[in-house]
This record gives structure tokens, sequence and C-alpha cells, in this order.
């Protein structure tokens, strides 16, 4: 885990990649539940046999929302921050799906923090994130994450 003091250490590390989380596993039970919560059931995410008869990746995949939905656990996992009163999702700039992430397999978070700027009360940083699967030359995701972590 990287351990950041304060925001003004964090501002020295603008452009770097300052940490890489641990791998996490996207098992079939969470993808179903996924598609529980959200009503999203296509059989790509659900439906074993019929993916691994149909589907180009031969087996079930996480939706694309919960490889993203990741990136708190990730970022927890990765990073120790300076004390706050809270940290707020603020938004996404910029979002690609860019490879499946097939149910059993594993996934990581590499972090980059590509802005950060002083607001009323704490600061704003943009995270860039590349979620990439254990055994894939290509990332998953890579994400531009917008987050306040208020005093």
């Amino acid at each position: 885990m990287t351990d950041i003091p304060d925001f003004s250490a964090l501002r020295q590390r603008l452009g770097q990649e300052i940490a890489v989380s641990d791998w996490f596993e996207m098992p079939q039970e969470r993808i179903s539940q996924f598609a529980e919560t959200t009503e999203d059931r296509q059989w790509i995410h659900t439906d074993a046999a019929r993916a691994a008869a149909e589907s180009p990746y031969r087996a079930t995949i996480a939706h694309g929302f919960l490889t993203l939905s990741m990136l708190s656990v990730l970022l927890r996992n990765a990073i120790k921050l300076p004390p706050q009163r809270m940290g707020i999702n603020y938004g996404l700039n910029r979002v690609r799906f860019i490879a499946a992430v097939p149910a059993g397999s594993r996934i990581r978070g590499r972090f980059v923090p590509s802005e950060i700027k002083e607001i009323d009360g704490g600061y704003q940083v943009v995270w860039t994130i590349t979620i990439e699967r254990e055994g894939s030359d290509k990332p998953c995701c890579v994400a531009e994450w917008v987050l306040r972590y208020l005093r």
C-alpha cells in the first residue's frame, strides 16, 4: 500500500503511477448479484451454458459498470490517503471498456493522479485508472475518476 502523508506530497507525483492494488477476484456470484441489483440480466452475464456456446468469450463476463464500480475498493486497497472528513465521488470524465472480464478472473487497478486542486473545504483529485485482468495484455477499463476529499 502506498502511503500519501498529505496532498502536497500527492501533487509532487502528478502524472506518475503511484500505486497498484492487489488482485481482486470477479466470481460469477458477484456478477449475478450485480445483475439482480441493476436488473441487467443479459445472458452474457448470467447464463454460463449459453455463454460457453454462443459468446466470443466462451464464458460469462462481468458488466462494464460492475468493473467500474470496483474502483473504490481497488483504490482503498492500494493507497492510504491523508486523514479527511470524507471522500465524495464527484464523477467521471472519461471511461472506456476495452476488454472483457470473464467470470472467475482477477483484476487490479493502477493509479495515476493526473490533476489536483484546492477546493472550498478540501481537494479535488482526478485519478487516471487502468484496470487490468490477470493474464491479459489489454486493460479491461481505463477511466478518469474525479474525487473530492473534504477536511
